[in-house]
């Protein structure tokens, strides 16, 4: 079992910074494959980045591409997702998951471990 919990959420303006961070106990991070995921009120939870084992590759939604970062330190075992320009529109809860796909995994089906949340609400 893999015991996942996001911190650093908050309140921030449009244009602001917010680094996520997502901590694991129970097992070390680094046979999986690592993902955020976000859902908006109303809305389904969808897919931001991921990144390989080793952290040496990275998808990123094209919603976030060049604003969001995904990154991972395995001796920590933790993984982050900074944050950058922030619009209204990324106001979401922002759950970090581990996947053991052996590719980068975009599907919410090819999570199996997730963290209970962080809210992140960017103000116009």
């Amino acid at each position: 079992q893999v015991q996942l919990v996001e911190s650093g959420g908050g309140l921030v303006q449009a244009g602001g910074s917010l680094r996520l961070s997502c901590a694991a106990s129970g097992r070390t991070l680094s046979p999986y494959v690592m993902g955020w995921f976000r859902q908006a009120p109303g809305k389904v939870r969808e897919f931001v980045a991921a990144l390989s084992r080793s952290g040496g590759t990275t998808y990123h939604a094209d919603s976030v591409k060049g604003r969001f970062t995904i990154s991972r330190d395995n001796a920590e075992n933790t993984v982050y997702l900074q944050m950058n320009s922030l619009k209204p529109e990324d106001t979401a809860v922002y759950y970090c998951a581990a996947s053991t796909s052996v590719y980068i995994a975009r599907s919410i089906l090819d999570y199996t471990y997730w963290g209970p949340g962080a809210q992140v609400t960017v103000s116009s």
